[in-house]
C-alpha cells in the first residue's frame, strides 16, 4: 500500500540516535491520507520526497495527530544516516509531494547496531537484492581452487575452508587418541584358562 501526499516538511530535529522528521498533511487530503496512515503509526515505514536526493528513506513512524486544523505526521531516522539527512534538510520548510509505505523491517531491526556481513537492500515486496561486486563463499572456493584469489579478499574469508579442513583434522586426532587410550586401558585375556567359559 504506497500512498502520495501533498504535505508541509514542517521541521527537523536532531538527537544522540535519531533525528525527527515533522510533515504536515496539506488540503483535502489530510482526512484521507490520515485513515490510511493510522495503521502504519509505531511501525517502520518507506518515505520518499520527490526530486529528493535522499531517495527511498527507511524511518520509524512514531506517531499521526490530528486535530481541526492540520494532521501532522513524525519521522524518526537513524542519527547515522547523515548522507540522507543532508539531502532531506534542503526540502525543510517546504511544500512536497511525497509516499509512504510498510516496509517489512522491525523496529528491533532498525535500530539494532550496524554488524559486519553482506550489504543488502530489502524491497517493498520483501525480496532482497544484494550488491553483485560481492564475494561469496563459492566465489572464495573457486578462486581458491584455481589460485586465483583477489587481493582484495579479506584473510578471514580466504581462510574459511582451510579453517574447516584443520578442525576436521582436529577432531579427527581427538577421536583416535580416545580410542587409543581405550586399548591401552583394556586387559585382554593371557590364556585359555582366563577365558569366562
Amino acid at each position: 500500500m504506497k500512498t502520495e501526499l501533498n504535505v508541509f516538511f514542517k521541521m527537523q530535529q536532531k538527537d544522540d540516535k535519531k533525528e525527527v522528521l515533522k510533515f504536515e498533511i496539506k488540503g483535502n487530503d489530510g482526512e484521507n491520507a490520515a485513515n490510511q496512515l493510522y495503521q502504519l503509526a509505531g511501525s517502520i515505514i518507506v518515505f520518499e520526497i520527490e526530486g529528493c536526493a535522499a531517495g527511498e528513506t527507511t524511518a520509524e513512524f512514531m506517531n499521526i495527530q490530528r486535530d481541526s486544523k492540520k494532521t501532522v505526521m513524525k519521522f524518526a531516522i537513524k542519527g547515522d544516516s547523515e548522507e540522507k539527512a543532508q539531502e532531506l534538510y534542503k526540502f525543510a520548510g517546504r511544500n512536497v509531494k511525497m509516499t509512504v509505505q510498510p516496509s517489512q523491517m522491525s523496529i528491533e531491526e532498525f535500530y539494532e547496531e550496524d554488524h559486519e556481513g553482506l550489504e543488502y537492500k530489502v524491497n517493498g515486496d520483501g525480496t532482497v537484492d544484494v550488491d553483485s561486486d560481492q564475494l561469496s563463499l563459492d566465489d572464495v572456493a573457486a578462486a581458491k581452487e584455481e589460485d586465483d584469489l583477489p587481493d582484495e579478499v579479506p584473510e578471514k574469508v580466504a581462510d574459511l575452508e582451510q579453517e574447516r579442513k584443520r578442525r576436521g583434522r582436529q577432531k579427527k586426532n581427538v577421536q583416535e587418541d580416545a580410542l587409543q587410550a581405550a586399548a591401552e586401558n583394556e586387559t585382554w585375556p593371557t590364556s585359555d584358562d582366563d577365558l569366562p567359559f
